[in-house]
């Protein structure tokens, strides 16, 4: 294809999109719904990935030592878990430590502050608080303290309890991950009904908006132009109307995510949508302009290769 003729291509199809205003404006509306559609399927996405992970950051696993426990046991106990790889995160609670906050728990039962003083001593152990990188490794997590003789030297062991062995915590674990899991594939599911509907209303305002240039089709297919080069101006018009949409959508996305972006952070586990929208704008950019002049493009070409054969 020359110069001449791709510059005729262009101009015919610059002209179509502005001489057809009204159908042009009602298949930008369209599309404008689509790519909306599809932006805030990726914002629902990273808000319901940040809001579940929120919730399985939540899960730990306790492990409770001997009051008789030495520190230094203590401290090899905890860097054999931190070298698992399984583990995300390891925190260690002091005896005075895990006193102290046994202490302020019950500050206003006198009751127990009196029983505690009567002991005379501290009847509680130190405690190492697990954090997994999954839910579903506390199970090999637990199984490797509970048989920890290799690194105890075959001295007596200085954990007293493990509290995913209890039966409430261990069923709350593996009934969070069951169902973060499963929310997190029936939101994936619903997105892609909402976005592959709102994909097929837009090819199909695109077929209605070439509806109009049928026998215009007809007439140059008759006087024998051929078929790529009746398709090309139309799939300008189309790339023209997707290229516009994705623009405005952009823009569009820019003071919704500033309303929004102080209710997200409070309410979604500190997400502010304003600063994930600013921070992946080119993201933002590639998928809804190449959505656009996707879309557009596709849906012109199958618009009007139904009007082709005579």
């Amino acid at each position: 294809m020359d110069l001449v003729t791709t510059k005729r291509i262009f101009r015919a199809g610059f002209l179509d999109f502005w001489r057809n205003g009204f159908v042009s404006l009602a298949a930008i509306l369209m599309m404008i719904f689509t790519l909306f559609t599809i932006g805030m399927a990726m914002f629902t996405g990273v808000i319901l990935q940040t809001t579940l992970q929120e919730f399985r950051d939540k899960a730990d696993m306790n492990v409770y030592f001997t009051t008789d426990a030495p520190e230094e046991r203590i401290v090899e106990v905890q860097a054999s878990l931190k070298a698992l790889p399984e583990v995300a995160e390891v925190s260690y609670v002091s005896r005075e430590e895990a006193l102290a906050a046994f202490r302020e728990r019950h500050q206003n039962n006198q009751l127990i502050l009196q029983a505690l003083e009567a002991l005379g001593d501290n009847p509680l152990g130190a405690v190492l608080t697990v954090k997994a990188k999954d839910l579903s490794q506390y199970d090999s997590i637990a199984n490797f303290l509970n048989g920890q003789g290799a690194l105890q030297g075959g001295q007596t062991s200085v954990i007293d309890k493990i509290n995913y062995y209890d039966a409430a915590h261990r069923v709350a674990i593996d009934r969070l991950g069951a169902v973060t899991d499963s929310a997190r594939w029936i939101g994936l599911i619903i997105i892609l009904i909402f976005v592959a509907a709102t994909i097929a209303i837009s090819l199909n305002t695109m077929r209605l908006a070439i509806y109009s240039s049928r026998d215009e089709i007809s007439i140059m297919r008759l006087v024998g132009a051929g078929q790529a080069y009746i398709r090309a101006p139309f799939i300008v018009e189309g790339v023209l109307v997707g290229l516009s949409a994705s623009l405005v959508t952009l823009l569009l996305f820019y003071p919704l995510t500033w309303w929004l972006g102080s209710a997200t952070q409070d309410f979604f586990g500190g997400i502010n949508v304003f600063y994930y929208y600013l921070s992946n704008f080119p993201l933002f950019f590639g998928v809804l302009v190449g959505s656009g002049v996707l879309l557009g493009a596709v849906a012109s070409y199958l618009a009007v290769r139904r009007y082709l054969t005579i």
